[in-house]
């Protein structure tokens, strides 16, 4: 065991299953601390699997989804797993966006203040938020994640802001997690080849992809299995024949791309310089002492 932590900020139940799995399955058999901090009880999620729609489960979703929650995370390796608390926001002008409860109702600096508490008691030298381009995926609660990951970055190692939550401490490196369209023009083309229906239609190409930002590539070819286990682990929210998915085989995933990618955003150590697409990092710790 190191000294070392990983931090990642999702903001639903299944988001830390989609979202680097792989990546943090391998720091944590290299026993580096993972820590993962979920914003919403993941409430206004849609039941995407048939055989769990019942009026049972629906009444009482927030349970479940906490329990997938638990399942997912051991899984992949996350040695603890905070909940901020808040509501599940929906999407934008849809009933649950309104609750007085929803993440984006709250104020956003108690939010931020949340948030910089639990990066100064785990103090990790990475966190791991979203992309701040939001056009192709703009879920409020993911828009208020990244937000808040941003200037807890700054305010949890400023000495002056709010002592009472702990000692400051400075983060080495902020990142975030990018699906690329290299990854998806390769599963759409595999998926062709292979006689297989792929499920990006051509409005999945018009998106404003960011490749181009890419400056970290970790190699997860060998734990493509957990992503799948943990996203089955959702079973509310992932049917277990979900094309978009399961469409491709875990070994066919893995030769086409065996990669998680994230975009340095921002870090603090000196003149450290981040990689690029053509020549990626290879570790989110890389340049940590």
């Amino acid at each position: 065991m190191t000294d070392r932590c990983l931090l990642t900020v999702h903001a639903h139940p299944d988001d830390e299953a989609s979202k680097g799995a792989g990546t943090v399955r391998r720091y944590a058999d290299d026993g580096i601390r993972c820590v993962l901090v979920c914003a919403t009880g993941g409430e206004a999620g849609d039941i995407l699997n048939a055989a769990l729609d019942s009026d049972d489960v629906r009444s009482r979703i927030g349970e479940v989804r906490r329990q997938e929650l638990d399942r997912s995370a051991g899984i992949i390796g996350y040695e603890e797993v905070i909940m901020l608390g808040y509501r599940d926001s929906g999407m934008p002008d849809s009933e649950p966006n309104a609750h007085p409860d929803a993440f984006v109702n709250q104020p956003f600096d108690d939010c931020v203040d949340r948030l910089v508490e639990i990066v100064r008691s785990s103090q990790p030298q990475v966190m791991v938020t979203y992309d701040d381009v939001h056009e192709g995926y703009p879920h409020p609660d993911h828009i208020r994640v990244q937000q808040i990951s941003d200037a807890a970055y700054d305010k949890a190692a400023d000495a002056g802001h709010r002592p009472d939550l702990g000692e400051p401490w400075a983060i080495s490196k902020l990142y975030r997690t990018m699906f690329s369209r290299d990854r998806l023009e390769k599963m759409h083309i595999r998926l062709n080849e292979l006689g297989l229906e792929s499920p990006f239609d051509a409005a999945w190409f018009e998106r404003p992809w960011q490749d181009h930002r890419i400056t970290t590539r970790v190699e997860v070819s060998g734990q493509y299995s957990t992503r799948k286990a943990a996203l089955l682990a959702h079973a509310t929210q992932v049917a277990p024949d979900s094309p978009f998915w399961f469409g491709l085989p875990d070994h066919e995933l893995a030769a086409i791309h065996p990669w998680d990618d994230y975009s340095l955003a921002a870090h603090r150590l000196g003149d450290y310089v981040a990689g690029t697409p053509d020549e990626p990092e290879t570790d989110l710790f890389a340049g940590i002492a």
